[in-house]
């Protein structure tokens, strides 16, 4: 059971793995085309979020993000394939970021090709967040069940 739940994590985290390893790859003096394509989106999500909360946010250098972002990625992965919360929390992090800038269909309209193409990447990101938020609940839930195991009191025999 041990080794099935080890290659259901590394399968798993194999997508953060590899993306990070290609932005890493390509990261220049400028970010690399992960910055190029990002600063866009990274843009349309500021204005969407100054026109809906009228709070306008402080200006982002996009290749500190996408440092950030391969950093979580590469961390939060392999923490996770070795069964740690804190890599499962991380990669967390960089998709509850990353999904509504990265997948944002609501700049599109319903009828246009992008919107539907979007909104399935965002949908798969939705996913990805589940199944890491099924993978903190089991950590959690394991680690409790021991404690009460500990705590329960033995029953006495006479």
């Amino acid at each position: 059971m041990e080794l099935a739940s080890f290659l259901g994590r590394a399968l798993f985290v194999s997508v953060f793995l590899l993306s990070a390893w290609q932005e890493f790859s390509d990261f220049g003096d400028d970010g690399g085309r992960s910055a190029k394509s990002l600063k866009p989106k990274f843009n349309a999500f500021v204005n969407h979020v100054a026109t809906h909360t009228g709070q306008q946010l402080p200006p982002v250098d996009m290749k500190i993000l996408v440092a950030a972002a391969i950093a979580l990625k590469g961390v939060g992965g392999l923490l996770f394939v070795l069964g740690s919360s804190l890599g499962a929390y991380l990669l967390l992090l960089h998709q509850a970021v990353a999904t509504p800038i990265l997948y944002d269909f609501y700049n599109y309209d319903v009828d246009k090709k992008e919107f539907s193409l979007l909104f399935s990447k965002f949908t798969q990101s939705l996913a990805l967040l589940g199944a890491l938020l099924f993978f903190i609940g089991m950590k959690n839930s394991r680690r409790h069940s021991r404690q009460l195991r500990k705590k329960a009191p033995k029953a006495k025999a006479n």
